[in-house]
């Protein structure tokens, strides 16, 4: 038993300067972090969907996924900010499988972290030249963030990461918003405390420097679902749910209370057709009652080109190799659909 190091990675001023971000993008993050956070702060009444694959494998096919996205984009601007979710790291249950681009460049291939780095930064740049939208991305491992901070518009912090301190008190870094998710076994009091501590400020080790933070007003909640000792799936995006974490968050007096529905998951009892319908529900419920209009913000939504999955292995173009996703065309109609009922 032992612990190799293998070899030390570029800081992230070195891979920025290998891979620049143009002035033009530069621009354009702005606008777009200005037009997504005046959502969250109640500015604008715009839904946000933060949609694409469970993990981004390849990055042909994820370009291609964007690409088709922005046309989508452009015909519901006036209602929806589409969010590109593009997520270059895979948490593991037990710690085995494909753990994402950034560890696998190429998925049938061995690990290798340095090409990681700098493919997944390029990814993030080519999606956002092609479409002109800046993406979101999971903060897997909160020291990664820093090679990416200058091209991202949202980041997603998981079920199992939320209670881990090192990924609260590097939020409160952040000035995009980041959604924390309850934890898989469902105890929303630990996703709100998560909220509570990116929220303020803190001083902290972060790559080998002591560092201050003055909060993140913007972090806010994702409901995903839970699972209960037997493991057994459970939603948490009912009627009754957001009126209790509505009721919660003014307990606790939260900055710009806000929550973000993960169609998925647990939520969909992991049934990836069924985010339409779930996303009708929520819709639905928002038109109903103003309380949940004002804190319900948009979606979290998992799609590819095509749907369902297959093994990493399987060869079949724009298919997940993680968890099952819903293909474009239906992604297509589900977010028509939701632009018509807003």
């Amino acid at each position: 038993m032992s612990l190799e190091y293998i070899i030390q990675l570029p800081n992230p001023k070195e891979i920025m300067e290998e891979l620049p971000v143009s002035d033009a993008i530069k621009q354009r993050k702005i606008q777009r972090d200005q037009a997504i956070k005046d959502v969250f702060v109640g500015k604008s009444d715009k839904f946000i969907l933060v949609v694409g694959p469970c993990s981004a494998d390849n990055e042909v096919a994820v370009l291609d996924y964007i690409e088709r996205l922005t046309t989508l984009q452009e015909k519901v601007e006036d209602k929806i900010i589409i969010i590109p979710r593009i997520y270059t790291n895979k948490p593991r249950t037990t710690g085995e499988g494909y753990k994402g681009m950034l560890h696998q460049p190429n998925p049938l291939e061995a690990s290798d972290m340095v090409a990681g780095i700098k493919a997944i930064r390029q990814l993030h740049i080519k999606a956002a030249e092609i479409s002109g939208m800046t993406s979101a991305d999971e903060m897997l491992y909160p020291e990664n963030y820093a090679y990416l901070d200058d091209i991202l518009s949202y980041v997603a912090i998981g079920a199992r990461s939320v209670e881990n301190q090192q990924h609260r008190l590097t939020v409160s870094g952040l000035d995009i918003p980041v959604g924390m998710k309850n934890p898989t076994g469902g105890d929303i009091t630990v996703m709100l405390n998560a909220i509570r501590a990116a929220q303020i400020d803190h001083n902290f080790i972060f790559r080998g420097f002591e560092v201050k933070t003055s909060g993140n007003p913007l972090s806010h909640a994702i409901l995903r679902g839970f699972v209960d000792q037997y493991g057994r799936n459970f939603p948490n995006y009912h009627y009754e749910d957001i009126r209790y974490l509505i009721d919660q968050y003014e307990q606790r007096e939260l900055e710009f209370p806000a929550v973000i529905i993960d169609t998925n998951h647990a939520n969909s009892n992991k049934q990836y057709a069924e985010q339409p319908r779930i996303a009708n529900e929520i819709i639905r419920n928002r038109n109903y009652d103003s309380r949940i209009k004002n804190i319900v913000k948009g979606l979290m939504i998992e799609s590819y080109i095509e749907g369902g999955s297959q093994s990493i292995d399987g060869g079949c173009y724009g298919k997940s190799i993680t968890d099952p996703c819903l293909s474009y065309d239906e992604t297509y109609r589900m977010i028509m659909n939701i632009a018509d009922k807003l």
